[in-house]
């Protein structure tokens, strides 16, 4: 990756990002990829070895750029109490709107479900290093809900937080699975586990 611009570089794992996020890797044909990213084949491999190495590329940028931002806030010092609700609320809505309407009659960029989930869902999902990544990312969720939960409910026993962490964690990437069929179904199921979030401690 470094044989090419920082900035080009960015701009071509970004777009990539997105195809494969939308089309899933083994659908994502090379000619493809190319369309999107505005490179040749050739650039293509110099720059990242194959299309595997894109995909690896696309899923660290996917990570840093969409996963970690929004659990920036779980993961402060001290999370405020409403900070898991707030993350559970803005999944909702996002998945809720998918790649259909944005709410204002246009067409969304969001694509549906994550790009994780969605490739361990995949053939690609089985391949050891995606299955690493795949379980990083769950273990991140539950440090992020974790600490979200104990926020809301510091008084609660430790057996109680781990269970609203795994419910939490088990609501948002099922709602991540039924986004792609039902993105109705997929927000019901959000704002459910955002409901003992917002009962009241004690």
């Amino acid at each position: 990756m470094g044989r090419t611009a920082t900035f080009e570089t960015v701009e071509v794992v970004r777009a990539a990002r997105s195809l494969f996020w939308r089309e899933g890797y083994e659908s994502a044909s090379m000619s493809a990829i190319q369309q999107a990213t505005g490179l040749n084949a050739s650039s293509i491999y110099h720059a990242f070895g194959s299309k595997r190495g894109l995909f690896e590329a696309a899923i660290a940028n996917y990570l840093d750029e969409v996963v970690r931002p929004g659990l920036a806030p779980l993961l402060v010092d001290r999370p405020s109490p409403q900070a898991l609700a707030d993350y559970l609320g803005s999944a909702a809505r996002l998945l809720g709107e998918g790649i259909g309407d944005d709410g204002e009659g246009e067409q969304s960029s969001l694509p549906d479900g994550c790009l994780l989930v969605n490739s361990a869902c995949a053939g690609i999902g089985r391949e050891e290093a995606v299955r690493d990544v795949i379980a990083s990312y769950r273990a991140e969720l539950v440090r992020a809900f974790g600490a979200g939960v104990a926020a809301r409910f510091p008084e609660a026993s430790a057996a109680e937080r781990e269970r609203l962490t795994e419910t939490s964690v088990s609501a948002l990437i099922a709602a991540l699975v039924m986004s792609r069929i039902d993105r109705s179904a997929a927000r019901s199921s959000l704002e459910a586990a955002r409901t003992p979030l917002l009962a009241p401690a004690g």
